[in-house]
């Protein structure tokens, strides 16, 4: 016995990511489709020893499903997720589209999971930016103990954040800075190997200065945490195939030492403390791809501010970033028995 489900998207990086994390944690499935554009049906992809060919978005009939992974991009959310969802299934949506709607739940198990409960308004459930999800993650058990004040976050983003295509720049550019210098970049302002780009996505034209991923950060951090958390963020590109870093200056409330923190931490789910204060003793992108949890190094007190702490957080932002989380809120929905009747 098991569920129905469907992956829209099934041909992106995230989207495959889904195929082989449902598959690792023994998700219960009876049926599964691969689920994309016009263009690729046919193509295949695989789900453990199975290989599913993509069937066609528009023609798919959702109301035969119980779950759908949706990991198309914003576009197509917004043309797709309320109408799959008036057909029947849960959608667990990875876009930016629905985050912010007060209708639609946006969820990190382990930090909001009863927020879940409020998801039948649209059939809807939002998965939060890879970012955000990583530092909630190491944030929550702190907040619990001392109550965060103000943030200030600077980001170390992979490429894999935007796509296929933006590795490929970087493997490519990578490749012809020792032939005959790099081509001009496609995906991104400037060139990404061998720099750094202090830019990720487009910047806001209210004036504030900000990009639309540094208020996503901001505004998420609001809505799964706390709306009263202050947050100041800046959010860098680096040339880093997958894996995204985060460093964080924590403000709080009240008095807590590092050793506390570290504790706290190294008890909460989903974390991961790797800090020892020696050459190598902390966690990078690189070592960390492929895993689970959020990793946290480089605990430290922050003389310049009454009741601060510094930390070095790392993810799989195409796991706990992305499909991993969106997984583990349809492991919730089952949990919680919130999922559709479980077809015999």
């Amino acid at each position: 016995m098991g569920y129905r489900v469907a992956v829209v998207g099934a041909t992106g990086n995230v989207g495959r990511e889904l195929f082989n994390i449902l598959e690792e944690v023994n998700f219960p499935v009876d049926k599964i489709h691969a689920i994309a554009s016009r263009k690729s049906i046919g193509v295949e992809v695989s789900f453990g020893e199975k290989i599913l060919k993509c069937e066609d978005l528009e023609q798919f009939d959702f109301s035969t499903v119980d779950i759908v992974l949706m990991s198309a991009g914003g576009s197509v959310s917004k043309a797709w997720a309320e109408k799959i969802g008036a057909a029947g299934p849960v959608v667990i949506d990875n876009s930016s589209q629905w985050r912010m709607d007060p209708d639609v739940p946006l969820i990190v198990p382990e930090v909001n999971p009863d927020a879940i409960e409020g998801f039948r308004k649209k059939n809807i459930i939002a998965n939060p930016n890879c970012t955000t999800a990583g530092l909630v993650v190491a944030l929550k058990p702190l907040h619990d103990i001392a109550k965060i004040k103000r943030i200030v976050v600077s980001t170390y983003q992979s490429v894999s954040g935007t796509g296929k295509e933006a590795m490929d720049e970087l493997w490519n550019q990578t490749k012809e800075v020792f032939v005959l210098g790099a081509s001009e970049p496609k995906k991104y302002p400037k060139q990404i190997a061998f720099n750094v780009i202090p830019q990720c996505d487009v910047f806001l034209d209210d004036g504030s200065g900000d990009t639309k991923e540094e208020r996503k950060m901001s505004d998420e951090t609001h809505k799964i945490l706390d709306p009263n958390i202050k947050v100041n963020c800046t959010s860098v590109r680096v040339p880093v195939f997958v894996g995204h870093g985060e460093s964080v200056n924590i403000e709080f409330e009240s008095a807590i030492d590092d050793d506390e923190a570290r504790e706290a931490l190294r008890e909460a789910e989903g974390v991961v403390v790797i800090d020892k204060r020696e050459d190598g003793g902390y966690a990078t992108p690189k070592d960390i791809q492929g895993e689970f949890p959020v990793f946290v190094s480089r605990i430290r007190k922050d003389p310049t501010v009454d009741h601060g702490l510094s930390l070095w957080v790392v993810s799989d932002n195409l796991r706990k970033g992305a499909a991993l989380n969106a997984v583990q809120i349809a492991q919730l929905l089952h949990e919680r028995g919130l999922i559709g009747k479980v077809p015999a």
